[in-house]
């Protein structure tokens, strides 16, 4: 599926007019314990041409696409990206560190890496995955419950 992956995400760049920094495999797969009917959960970070950013214009900071061959791609631009690292985005960090990389720029990455560190707040995280916990927990008290 690597392949295709990789294609999908050339094909965003090239019609989006962005590069891709970093693309990652998140969520289930990501963590070995994907179910039969689980998707690709690709997700990735992107910067666009300087000029973009000098707009005085708000422009929407997210490329998301669903492909019928179960791949599930969103990905933040990179001032998005850096306003969530602030707030140590529990869902940015986890993809910074997934074991599954599709793309890496490397200078990026040694630039990032740092400032990830340094945001990182246990305390953010804890609060963001106490919420999910509460919301499955919820989702198990009913008569039937999904593997997922």
């Amino acid at each position: 599926m690597t392949p295709k992956i990789l294609e999908k995400l050339k094909e965003i760049e090239e019609r989006r007019g962005v590069e891709i920094l970093l693309a990652v495999e998140s969520g289930s797969r990501a963590w070995g314990f994907a179910s039969p009917d689980s998707d690709y959960d690709i997700r990735f970070i992107y910067r666009h041409e300087k000029d973009w950013y000098l707009s005085p214009w708000d422009k929407d900071e997210t490329i998301e696409f669903m492909t019928e061959d179960d791949l599930d791609g969103s990905g933040w631009d990179l001032r998005k990206t850096f306003h969530l690292l602030l707030k140590s985005n529990a869902a940015l960090l986890s993809w910074f560190y997934s074991p599954i990389v599709y793309v890496k720029n490397e200078r990026f990455y040694d630039l990032f890496k740092p400032l990830a560190d340094e945001c990182f707040s246990p305390v953010a995280v804890f609060y963001h995955y106490l919420s999910m916990s509460k919301k499955y927990l919820e989702a198990c008290r009913g008569d039937e419950v999904k593997l997922k």
